[in-house]
């Protein structure tokens, strides 16, 4: 079953279950699909709806740090469970030592020597972990593990 197809299911079951929150997110979901296919002019596969969502999870995550700065633990927690809703929908995130071992082969393959070949770097890093680990933390152990330097590796 298409991903699209599987938010619409659960749609449909969130509607009938009178959960709120979960339609919220799924229309708000569904919207942002809608909004991508406009843009691109054709329907979305599969990887393109889940760069959506990671798209607003990411979203999530910086409202998330905003409202626990501004003291807004309410909303924080709204925040926290529609970031759970989106995760669901997204492949299983990988683990720090796993996204190091994908960087460490990219340093490898790229023959990068420093932060300056950076771009190099994650221009075979991302389309790896598409979906499967937050950008900010890859682009966080990119720059440690060019800075530590390939002997290290």
């Amino acid at each position: 079953m298409s991903l699209l197809k599987k938010l619409e299911e659960d749609l449909k079951t969130a509607m009938k279950a009178s959960d709120n929150l979960k339609v919220s997110v799924l229309r708000m979901a569904k919207a942002a699909i809608k909004n991508k296919q406009i843009e691109t002019g054709h329907e979305l596969s599969d990887d393109e709806i889940i760069s959506v969502f990671s798209t607003l999870a990411k979203q999530r995550r910086e409202s998330i740090d905003l409202f626990e700065k501004g003291g807004r633990n309410d909303l924080a927690e709204k925040e926290r469970n529609e970031l759970s809703m989106l995760q669901s929908y997204l492949p299983q995130q990988l683990s720090i030592a796993e996204i190091e071992n994908i960087i460490s082969k990219a340093i490898l393959d790229s023959g990068a020597s420093g932060l300056k070949d950076m771009g190099k770097v994650m221009r075979l890093v991302m389309p790896a972990l598409k979906g499967a680990a937050d950008g900010k933390i890859v682009n966080e152990k990119v720059k440690e593990l060019l800075q530590k330097g390939i002997s290290s590796l």
